[in-house]
C-alpha cells in the first residue's frame, strides 16, 4: 500500500514539472539517491562515496523526472569541473521559476553568478579578504574569544560549546566585518542551520534563505541613506548606484552566512576531533604558528564540512573522464568525497593526521573562480580559536560519550547541534 502510494506521488509530481518545470524551491523531498554526498557516519562520508570514486568518478545519478545529474567524487574530476568556467553555469535561476517559495530575483551572490557579473562583484569584495587586510581583524578576533571562554567558563562544566564559542566567535566577526548590528542570534543560528538542510528537501532551505536576504535587504536600504563603517557601507561608499541593492544584498548574504555558519561548525567538530588524541591536543596548545597551521589545514581536508560545491549546469555537450554530458546536465562535485581520495591525500585518507603530506592541495574551500572568499579569514579564526581554547582548559573533554552526539544528518553544510564539554 506505502509503495502504491508513493509511486502515486511520484507520477503527479512528474506530471506537475512536465508541465511547469522543476521549481527547486518547491521541492520538498529529495531522492535518496542524491541523499550519498551529504550522509555520514561519524566525521565520515558513507562508504557508498568512496565506492563511487574509486569504481565511478563521474556517477550518473539515477533520478526521476530525466532529471540529469552527475556526482562528481574524484578529486582530479572535481577540481578539473570547479576550475572550467567555459564549460559550466553556476545560473541556478532557470530551476526557481517562482512558483515555490523562492523567485529567481531571490538568489544573487557570488556563488550562483557567472562571469562577466561574477567577476565585476568579485572584484568588489576580494581586497577586503587579503591576508593583509584581514590581518587587522586578528586582535578583534582574539577580544571575541576571550570574552566567549569567559562565558563557557562561567557557564561550568556540560556547557554547550557549539552555542558559547563555535557560533558567537565567527558570527561576532562576519557582523563587525560587514557592518551589521544583529541583537538576535538565535534567529540567525536557526535559520544557519535551515537554509543548509535538506532534510525536507529544497522548500525549507530556500525559505530560510529569502528571510536572511529580507533582512539584508533593510540593511542595504538603510546604509544607503546612512553608511556604515563595515564593508556593506564602504562598497556603498565606492560603488554607489553603480551597484544595485539586490547585487550588494546578495554580495553581503554570501559573506554572511559563509562567514559564520561554516566556521561555527569547523569549530565543534575540529575541537571534538582534537580531543579525540592527546596528542594531537597537546600540538595545537603547545606548538608552533607552522605546526597549528598544518592541524587546521588536516581539519579542513578531513572534515569538510562544506559537503558539495556549488552545482554546475553544461553549457553545451561535454565529456567529463570518459562520460558523457548534454547541455543543461547538472554536476554535483563532491567536496568531502575528493578530499578522501588517497590519490591526492595519500595512505589512510580517512584517518586524520597532521603529519599528513598530500601530493595536491585540499578542496574544502573548492576551487577555481568560485573559491570561497572567505577562506583566509576563516582559517585566521581557527588559528585563533583553537589553541587558546585548548590552553585555557587544558583538561577539556567531551561531557557525554561520543556516540550521543547529534550530527546533522542530511546536511549541505556538516555540523553538529550541541558539543556539552568538561573541563
Amino acid at each position: 500500500m506505502r509503495s502504491r502510494a508513493r509511486a502515486w506521488a511520484g507520477r503527479l509530481v512528474a506530471r506537475r514539472i512536465q508541465r511547469k518545470g522543476i521549481d527547486l524551491s518547491a521541492l520538498t523531498f529529495i531522492p535518496e539517491k542524491a541523499k550519498v554526498p551529504l550522509q555520514r557516519v561519524g566525521t565520515d562520508p558513507v562508504p557508498r562515496l568512496a565506492q563511487l570514486r574509486a569504481t565511478d568518478p563521474v556517477h550518473r545519478l539515477k533520478l526521476p523526472f530525466d532529471f540529469r545529474v552527475h556526482l562528481v567524487t574524484g578529486h582530479d574530476q572535481v577540481r578539473a569541473v570547479l576550475a572550467d568556467r567555459d564549460s559550466y553555469s553556476n545560473d541556478i535561476r532557470h530551476l526557481l521559476p517562482g512558483t515555490g517559495p523562492t523567485t529567481a530575483e531571490d538568489v544573487g551572490g557570488l556563488g550562483f553568478t557567472d562571469a562577466p557579473v561574477h567577476t565585476r562583484l568579485r572584484k568588489i569584495v576580494t581586497p577586503e579578504f587579503t591576508m593583509r587586510r584581514l590581518a587587522r581583524l586578528e586582535p578583534m578576533i582574539e577580544r571575541f574569544v576571550e570574552q566567549q571562554l569567559d562565558e563557557l567558563e562561567a557557564a561550568g562544566p556540560g556547557a554547550d560549546l557549539a552555542k558559547l564559542v563555535s557560533f558567537p566567535v565567527p558570527f561576532q566577526t562576519i557582523c563587525a566585518l560587514l557592518g551589521l548590528d544583529l541583537d538576535d542570534r538565535d534567529a540567525f543560528a536557526r535559520l544557519g542551520v535551515q537554509r543548509f538542510d535538506a532534510t525536507g528537501g529544497a522548500a525549507g532551505a530556500f525559505g530560510a534563505v529569502s528571510e536572511q536576504r529580507e533582512f539584508l535587504f533593510d540593511a542595504v536600504a538603510r546604509q544607503r541613506k546612512e553608511p556604515g563603517p563595515g564593508l556593506i557601507g564602504q562598497i556603498i561608499r565606492d560603488e554607489g548606484d553603480l551597484i544595485s541593492d539586490v547585487d550588494l544584498a546578495g554580495l553581503a548574504d554570501g559573506v554572511f552566512t559563509g562567514g559564520y555558519e561554516t566556521t561555527a561548525g569547523m569549530i565543534s567538530l575540529s575541537t571534538m576531533v582534537l580531543l579525540r588524541d592527546p596528542a594531537h591536543a597537546a600540538l595545537v596548545r603547545g606548538g608552533s604558528r607552522k605546526d597549528v597551521d598544518r592541524v587546521v589545514e588536516e581539519l579542513l581536508r578531513y572534515l569538510s564540512v562544506v559537503q558539495v560545491a556549488f552545482p554546475r549546469f553544461a553549457k553545451h555537450d561535454l565529456e567529463i573522464d570518459g562520460h558523457q554530458l548534454k547541455a543543461g546536465d547538472v554536476v554535483i562535485a563532491s567536496l568531502s568525497g575528493a578530499n578522501r581520495d588517497p590519490a591526492s591525500a595519500g595512505t589512510d585518507p580517512d584517518t586524520f593526521d597532521p603529519a599528513r603530506v598530500p601530493s595536491s592541495g585540499h578542496l574544502a574551500f573548492g576551487h577555481g573562480i568560485h573559491r570561497c572568499i572567505g577562506a583566509e579569514l576563516a582559517r585566521m579564526e581557527l588559528r585563533v580559536v583553537l589553541p587558546a581554547l585548548l590552553r585555557r582548559f587544558p583538561d577539556l573533554a567531551l561531557a557525554v560519550p561520543a556516540e550521543e552526539l547529534s550530527f546533522r544528518q542530511l546536511s549541505f553544510v556538516f555540523g553538529i547541534d550541541e558539543l556539552p564539554v568538561t573541563f
